[in-house]
């Protein structure tokens, strides 16, 4: 059995295991354990039970989150919600111009200096696919990370604001000015939403769609059940800022801790790529079975890119796991 038969059989069984595990039904277990939850709440005397289930109950009351499920999205809507998450007022049109833009240097670069054109507009592709979305991922993880470490002032401000006697609207107009960053520019198009006739609810609930942080959601949850149950709310948002404080020196903890991995894990990822591009850019040559295709040239080897697409493969399999052991969700 050669080579290439080994990979199409070891392929097709690969192929196969996931559309077993993707149509599989639903685990006995998970439902079991379901239906023995509903029961504890329904039955149960314990005021922590009670309170988690009024929870549930007004999270499930409210209108389905559209943008956060992605379920009745087109990909132009994720592209033009992404775009809105970092903050910029860039639009499709520009991110599709600057796709293309990279994609054609990057192409003309590789050619240029001596590779296929097949194998340069393959770069080039994955280039134009795969740069911007990574720009715009990097771009959106800082605003939301500075909108995390702000949000608990922002809650803090609105409780010496309840605290004061002002109600729940001018808080947020309070926020929306004295915040700087996003925070700020977040509550201030929930203000203007207000202001125009938009239930505050539904107003905070699109914010919060837009955004997708846990720490957004838990606030407009609060204040879903506060409407729900009553009680004091400036009580209940001190307690939320004192959570949301801990979460991130949690968060900062696992990252200082799981530091050591993740550098290594980078190293051990990027090492062979980066050493290919070395050995390519300095003896072009040594490396001349992988781009040369031409069956007449001595240097064909198909042998070779077989091997190093097999490696890409394990090595991506490789580093998917490691980030994975150094990723911890809270």
């Amino acid at each position: 059995m050669n080579m290439q038969m080994m990979i199409i059989i070891i392929g097709m069984t690969l192929c196969l295991t996931l559309l077993g595990i993707a149509f599989m039904g639903p685990s006995s277990a998970k439902s079991s354990a379901r239906r023995m939850g509903a029961l504890k709440m329904r039955h149960s005397d314990s005021d922590t039970v009670r309170v988690e289930a009024q929870m549930k109950k007004a999270i499930a009351a409210r209108r389905p989150m559209v943008f956060t499920q992605g379920q009745e999205m087109s990909r132009s809507d994720r592209l033009r919600l992404r775009l809105a998450q970092t903050g910029k007022q860039w639009t499709i049109q520009q991110y599709l111009y600057a796709s293309v833009g990279l994609g054609i240097v990057v192409a003309g670069l590789i050619v240029i200096k001596g590779a296929p054109i097949y194998l340069g507009g393959a770069l080039g592709l994955l280039a134009a696919l795969g740069i911007p979305h990574m720009v715009l991922g990097f771009l959106i993880k800082k605003r939301l990370n500075n909108f995390t470490s702000n949000f608990p002032d922002a809650i803090e401000l609105l409780v010496r604001g309840l605290k004061s006697g002002l109600p729940v609207g001018e808080t947020l107009n309070v926020v929306a000015k004295e915040i700087n960053g996003p925070v700020g520019e977040e509550f201030k198009l929930v203000t203007e939403k207000i202001k125009i006739g938009k239930p505050m609810e539904d107003a905070l609930q699109d914010t919060a769609d837009r955004l997708g942080t846990a720490e957004f959601q838990f606030f407009v949850i609060t204040l879903a059940i506060q409407r729900e149950t009553g009680g004091n709310l400036a009580e209940t948002l001190a307690n939320l800022a004192d959570v949301l404080r801990k979460r991130a020196q949690m968060k900062l903890k696992i990252r200082a801790m799981s530091s050591e991995s993740k550098a290594s894990a980078y190293i051990v990822g990027s090492l062979p790529f980066f050493v290919f591009g070395m050995v390519w850019s300095v003896n072009p040559g040594y490396l001349h079975g992988f781009v040369t295709f031409d069956e007449a040239d001595r240097a064909y080897e198909p042998r070779l890119l077989i091997a190093g697409l097999i490696g890409m493969v394990w090595m991506g399999i490789g580093v998917f796991i490691m980030a994975k052991m150094v990723s911890f969700e809270i």
